[in-house]
């Protein structure tokens, strides 16, 4: 059974460290495969020139990631980034942005994702990324 936003939102809140919590993340949906968080646009996360920082966007998406595993095995569980590849294809200015976190292959001991992180109202993303958890 797969985790509603607001149990998602209790993920974050219960199991994430206050630096990440301070990102400010959102689970707007959560399904059998995948998650979309929403990052909310904030000055305190922007780099020199005002655009997003690429820490920012990248610490969105591995969070994204826990959320989309943990709503398709039914709840939070132990999990490690084994491995996160990012491509940065746009800079992000005044936007919040979706993360858009799916499941590619969720065996027992590991599972891969892709991530796509959209200003929003945006045609197209600002950053891809890759990643592999390692899952307890």
């Amino acid at each position: 059974m797969t985790l509603t936003p607001a149990e998602a939102d209790k993920i974050l809140a219960e199991n994430f460290a206050p630096w990440v919590q301070a990102l400010g993340l959102t689970t707007t949906e959560t399904g059998e495969q995948h998650a979309v968080l929403r990052l909310p646009w904030s000055d305190q996360l922007a780099r020199e020139g005002g655009a997003l920082s690429g820490q920012a966007l990248m610490a969105a998406a591995d969070t994204a990631c826990v959320i989309a595993v943990s709503a398709a095995r039914g709840g939070f569980g132990p999990m490690t980034t084994v491995q996160q590849s990012t491509s940065f294809q746009r800079a992000v200015l005044d936007r919040d942005v979706l993360v858009h976190a799916r499941i590619t292959k969720l065996g027992r001991r590991i599972a891969f994702l892709d991530v796509t992180l959209t200003p929003e109202g945006a045609e197209g993303p600002a950053a891809h990324a890759t990643t592999v958890y390692a899952l307890g």
